[in-house]
């Protein structure tokens, strides 16, 4: 299939999904959401033995969720909205190959929460990494409040998220956010050879050693992912909600209540 917001490039049995919205950040709409779910179905469906996460251009990984679509939905709405980037989440956590975010730029709020949702990440020295939700008047909604606790710590998170801080490379690797760090310029080259090898690697014994590792994670995640979508989707609707996004959208500081 082909979108008009990502690309599935394959390179053997490597597949690379690669948000291609560079003109806005790569940030995701729902367009390139819908794209991304069909695309994973794809690689699925396709046997990726190993599948590659990033973002067209040398500034953006994703930065983010679309504000300009957030910022006038209900709760309905919302909650439909969270459901969608759990599921996008959730069919990476489980993919049934490794998966490889490839952090070229910018990745905050829904862009962060990519990352998480893979199983290794690589960040170019350029990168910046955040759950900056807060200053949206909202929080993470596609599992962060779940995830970046299991891989950072519990107040390393909380901080993260409370502050909505911006970590750059450096600082992400010293938190255990990502694995390793690498020259700007060497990031997809190098990501490349990491996924054709673990493509060489056994993928039945592969396959169950993920499974085995996600899977003490499971049950007392799929609790906590549920409260955190009905709370993201609960605060749409509010005046902290409309103001934050507003002010993002009008380049200006968000006077909240």
């Amino acid at each position: 299939m082909s979108w008009d917001t990502i690309r599935l490039d394959w390179d053997g049995d490597v597949a690379t999904l690669v948000v291609d919205r560079p003109d806005r950040m790569n940030a995701l709409n729902a367009d390139a959401l819908d794209a991304i779910e069909e695309a994973l179905d794809e690689a699925r469906e396709a046997e990726a033995r190993c599948l590659v996460v990033t973002g067209e251009g040398d500034e953006a990984f994703v930065a983010g969720a679309d504000i300009g679509h957030m910022k006038d939905l209900g709760t309905v709405e919302a909650q439909a909205y969270a459901e969608q980037g759990h599921r996008i989440a959730a069919a990476i956590e489980s993919f049934p190959a490794p998966t490889i975010a490839a952090i070229n730029g910018y990745a905050f709020g829904g862009g962060c929460e990519l990352a998480l949702a893979c199983d290794l990440r690589v960040a170019s020295e350029r990168a910046l990494l955040g759950q900056t939700e807060i200053d949206l008047g909202i929080i993470p909604g596609w599992g962060g409040t779940q995830r970046l606790p299991a891989l950072v710590g519990d107040e390393t998170a909380r901080r993260m998220i409370f502050f909505g801080e911006r970590v750059d490379a450096t600082d992400a690797y010293q938190r255990g956010l990502v694995g390793e760090v690498v020259a700007h310029d060497e990031l997809r080259g190098h990501v490349a050879e990491m996924a054709a090898e673990l493509a060489g690697k056994p993928r039945f014994a592969l396959r169950a050693a993920k499974e085995a590792m996600n899977a003490v994670h499971e049950a007392p995640r799929a609790t906590g992912l549920d409260l955190e979508t009905r709370a993201w989707s609960g605060l749409f609707g509010t005046h902290d909600q409309r103001e934050g996004m507003d002010a993002f959208l009008d380049k200006r500081d968000a006077e909240f209540e």
